[in-house]
């Protein structure tokens, strides 16, 4: 598996899948192995997905400072990704807790096309929340209960790495608009690490957040599922109108995990996206040195 050196001199792996234009993938959960992710629905046949191991994660290991394994620290990481692989500019797919990553790169340095799977919203917008209103929906199905009082529990994170996987595997019909044996199976996949997680956390973004972000003048998709009850939609398509070139794709019956469950849609609309998006605009701003 390849490397790349991280800002601390660490080995950090990624893997390389598929054919064509180089695509940088930052998976979710955070402190999820990015095995999850698959192919994303067959986006490997037609884009070279580089699907990096974040810090703790796989093969890359934890960072001797743990605050070196925050998603606004990773960004450093990420710019010496790009030196690598002799990219001007980075195009980045990113799930879920990889889109903190994403956006804090963006906030940081010059960025490519960047498409925003189902990214949490929350501590960049101030608008209200809607997921109360998709959890009613939901509340008389099956099973449903018992896993959102799972998750609204929280984890023990004193107690390690398996009951942090059993907790999230517990609560995991919370995040899927079904629950087919296709979505139960999904569920399944992939490995957590808690302590990678709770890294991944411990660096705040600057208050200027948001104002970086609107002055990101490459295009943006954000991917928002009609039915994800651990987003929401409001404060998602928000979001997207950060971007003076930001779009919202809103997928009908859909939860978290829109390659997964609605990979026709996901593809149509990601497909238009990028073949839109290449080659990328160069962001005016200069490139700043690795601290």
């Amino acid at each position: 598996m390849p490397t790349f050196t991280g800002v601390d001199g660490a080995s950090l792996h990624y893997e390389v899948v598929g054919v064509g234009a180089p695509v940088v993938v930052l998976h979710g959960g955070a402190g999820l192995d990015p095995v999850y992710l698959g192919d994303l629905a067959g986006l490997s046949a037609g884009y070279q997905l580089i699907v990096v191991q974040l810090r703790g994660v796989g093969r890359s290991p934890l960072p001797a400072d743990p605050l070196d394994g925050s998603y606004w620290r990773q960004a450093r990481d990420l710019e010496l990704l790009r030196e690598h692989l002799g990219l001007e500019l980075l195009t980045i797919v990113a799930h879920s807790a990889g889109t903190r990553l994403a956006l804090a790169y963006a906030a940081q340095y010059p960025v490519g096309p960047m498409v925003l799977i189902t990214p949490p919203s929350a501590y960049v917008v101030d608008v209200p929340s809607d997921v109360d209103i998709l959890l009613d929906k939901r509340k008389d199905e099956p099973g449903f209960a018992a896993a959102l009082k799972t998750k609204a529990q929280g984890p023990d994170v004193n107690a390690g790495d398996d009951a942090f996987n059993e907790w999230h595997r517990a609560g995991a019909m919370v995040g899927y608009a079904a629950w087919t044996e296709v979505e139960q199976e999904h569920s399944r996949i992939g490995k957590f690490s808690l302590q990678a997680a709770l890294n991944y956390f411990s660096v705040d973004p600057p208050e200027d957040f948001p104002d970086r972000l609107r002055k990101v003048q490459s295009p943006v998709l954000v991917i928002a599922g009609a039915d994800d009850c651990t987003t929401g939609v409001s404060q998602v398509v928000a979001l997207s109108m950060l971007f003076p070139r930001g779009g919202i794709a809103l997928i009908d019956r859909c939860g978290h995990f829109p390659w997964v469950e609605r990979p026709k849609e996901f593809r149509e609309a990601v497909d238009a996206f990028l073949g839109a998006g290449f080659p990328p605009e160069v962001a005016d701003r200069d490139r700043p040195e690795h601290h």
